[in-house]
């Protein structure tokens, strides 16, 4: 059964997009990136034998649509609330099989990546790719199961407990693994180095 990977994205409109990098490097070069971005994690992962790739957009009017950076990609929308609901309503509303959900701002994900996430999913309920801010760029889970309805609930976002506030919303059986580390460009600092290393 193949497994399902779904980029949760924003549909990328200056202003709204990247906020706390705008502050830093202006809003265009905040848009570009992040929409650049988006074409190249599209480029990189569709066509993978292993698993079917969908966006995830916010807002929700922009579902079915297909632009340029998403082209043959399945858009779907993310629907109301906060983060934490539109997760996991993406998660209990995706075809069987496992699911793996990936953010839309880490310049560094490859396939390979989600290869080592969906091996541990074969020996583990969750799988978390964490980052170096307490919060993760990956929640991947097998789904034998239905996932606990307080999923995610009550997760303080942006901020250094989003990790573990996440694991706690998990069912208490759940076995827990964790992959590669990455690092997303929230900030100047962080874009600085990113094109340092491009470079």
């Amino acid at each position: 059964m193949r497994a399902h990977v779904i980029l949760f994205a924003k549909q990328p409109r200056l202003g709204r997009v990247k906020s706390r990098l705008a502050r830093d490097i202006g809003a265009l070069r905040a848009l570009a990136f992040y929409r650049n971005n988006l074409s190249t994690i599209v480029r990189r992962l569709k066509g993978d034998a292993r698993f079917r790739l969908s966006v995830a957009i916010t807002p929700d009017r922009h579902k079915g649509r297909n632009p340029a950076w998403a082209q043959g990609i399945p858009m779907i929308g993310q629907g109301q609330g906060d983060l934490g609901e539109r997760m996991a309503r993406a998660i209990r509303n995706a075809p069987p099989g496992p699911v793996i959900i990936i953010g839309s701002d880490i310049p560094f994900i490859e396939r390979t990546h989600l290869h080592r996430a969906l091996k541990l999913l074969g020996r583990t309920d969750a799988v978390f790719g964490p980052s170096g801010d307490g919060g993760y760029w990956l929640i991947g889970m097998k789904r034998l199961k239905q996932p606990n309805h307080n999923l995610f609930r009550s997760v303080r976002w942006s901020g250094p407990h989003a990790l573990n506030d996440s694991i706690v919303t998990l069912s208490k059986t759940d076995d827990v693994a964790f992959t590669d580390q990455l690092d997303d460009i929230d900030d100047g600092k962080a874009y600085r180095l990113w094109k340092a290393g491009e470079s």
